[in-house]
């Protein structure tokens, strides 16, 4: 257990050792505190990639909805001359919309799982992803589909059957 606790304490101190080194740091306070920013910028960063991954998912998502909304116009009329409601149409089209975000999420996570093992693994970590890390990519990708979801699947509710089956 204590030879455990000494190979953490050196595999800690190593990279201020580095950067006081690297530096001219006069002590390993002042090193800690380099350390410290550049691993917080480093995490800014990473955290800045992922908003915009997620963003230009969500765009993406919303673009294909509307398209989908406006090739399939006659599909949305004979529902609705059929007897579908508004809300029926649209829960359809936010339905496919989660469907699709879903179908990138879930390898989105799986693969950011596996890249964080083998990264770990390559520095002889151990590996330690929570649960909250997974279940909060998997519940990004679903709020960002339902959000880019709402305006096409409400576009497509707004039409008229009348409208929709003139088109075809």
């Amino acid at each position: 257990m204590a030879r455990s606790q000494a190979k953490r304490r050196a595999a800690l101190v190593q990279p201020l050792r580095a950067v006081a080194v690297i530096t001219g740091a006069a002590s390993q306070g002042v090193a800690c505190s380099l350390w410290r920013a550049a691993k917080g910028a480093y995490n800014g960063l990473l955290l800045g990639l992922g908003a915009v991954a997620l963003l230009v998912g969500g765009v993406g998502i919303a673009n294909v909805m509307v398209i989908s909304v406006l090739e399939r116009r006659s599909e949305i009329g004979l529902r609705r001359a059929l007897g579908a409601t508004r809300r029926h149409v649209a829960e359809q089209f936010l339905a496919e919309a989660l469907l699709l975000s879903v179908l990138g999420g879930l390898p989105g996570t799986i693969i950011g799982a596996a890249s964080t093992v083998i990264y770990a693994v390559s520095q002889h970590w151990s590996v330690q992803i929570p649960a909250v890390a997974l279940y909060g990519g998997l519940g990004a990708a679903l709020v960002i589909g339902a959000i880019a979801g709402l305006y096409p699947s409400m576009r497509a509710a707004r039409l008229s059957p009348t409208e929709a089956l003139r088109t075809v």
